[in-house]
């Protein structure tokens, strides 16, 4: 088992495969877009492969592919293959906006992945296109229906904005009455590629949790898993069930069991910091697994208590900015 410098387990990477994404969403970039990496300074499927091959060895055991958007990475489906069948990672998931994934679902129901989060921040298709600047909806929700009909088990991630789309917190939560999935309402954050959007964060993860008991005074608190991101409860009479997450007020640090490797192959130990260390280099410099696993090892011993601490350690000196899609989520 692997652990960091305050005691709390490693055995959760996410990996983004690519930085490009299809969408424009509000919370995650620029109108514009953001300047993508040229594709020779992404790690490499093989690259990707190694990696896993040596943190497996570590004791990481769940892998999660992001991006960007990960299908929009030409023969996806392959790198999906090849991670499944790496001794030790026990537990694949992916998280994805859905707009290219739908013919692909059945290849990963055969694939052994688990569970798929989908970025669905509104069930209305006007504020949809507003909110993404595509008019994509109807491919989201068929992809939402192709995942349940395979079931495979589904997470909607709904950042909740002000302005945009509070309106459909209680509409998400009414989604879940029928349908067997679990709608994690998310504090917005400045991971935008321009800054925070508000001068205070007005919707956090408390003023979410009052608005919909106002709705549903009968919401009840369950149980939730080690390592959990998200406060989560369930409404009498629901298939599905609910969750809050605090990222931007960053109440989860305690127990967080997660790194991050970008596209380009950066180390990330926390979601707030900017790099500890650039993988990628390291393999294309030749080093060899050993010294890849020292490397690794000495990054986790020196991780930030949390996300305030990475922040302020952020050599910048400035607060966060890039775009989601740059980091990985």
């Amino acid at each position: 088992m692997l652990y960091d410098n305050h005691g709390r387990e490693i055995n959760y990477v996410r990996i983004a495969v690519t930085d490009r994404c299809n969408l424009r969403c509000f919370y995650c970039m620029p109108e514009e877009g953001i300047q993508y990496m040229p594709k020779k300074d992404l790690l490499t499927f093989e690259e990707i492969e190694r990696l896993v091959t040596l943190l497996a060895a570590m004791g990481i055991s769940k892998v999660r592919f992001t991006g960007g958007e990960p299908f929009v990475r030409k023969d996806f489906m392959e790198l999906v293959n090849s991670i499944s069948a790496i001794q030790g990672i026990d537990s694949l998931h992916l998280t994805t906006n859905g707009v290219l994934t739908g013919p692909y679902v059945q290849q990963l129901k055969q694939a052994g992945v688990k569970s798929v989060n989908l970025s669905l921040d509104t069930l209305d298709r006007e504020r949809f296109k507003i909110i993404t600047r595509r008019d994509e909806f109807d491919n989201v929700m068929d992809t939402l229906n192709l995942l349940l009909k395979e079931n495979i088990e589904v997470k909607i991630n709904a950042v909740v904005m002000e302005g945009k789309n509070t309106d459909d917190i209680l509409a998400l939560v009414d989604f879940t009455k029928d349908k067997p999935v679990s709608v994690r309402f998310i504090e917005e954050m400045p991971f935008n590629g321009e800054g925070s959007h508000y001068p205070i964060l007005n919707w956090t993860h408390k003023k979410i949790i009052d608005h919909i008991q106002g709705a549903y005074p009968n919401m009840v608190k369950i149980k939730d898993e080690p390592h959990s991101t998200s406060y989560n409860y369930s409404i009498p009479g629901h298939l599905g069930n609910i969750g809050v997450i605090a990222a931007f007020s960053r109440t989860f640090c305690g127990t967080c069991n997660r790194i991050r490797i970008t596209a380009q192959g950066t180390l990330k130990t926390c979601l707030y910091d900017d790099g500890v260390l650039s993988i990628r280099d390291l393999m294309r410099s030749q080093a060899s697994d050993t010294q890849i696993k020292e490397t690794l090892s000495k990054a986790f011993r020196n991780r930030a208590k949390d996300g305030f601490e990475a922040e302020r350690a952020r050599r910048s000196g400035a607060g966060v900015s890039e775009s989601m899609s740059t980091i990985g989520g």
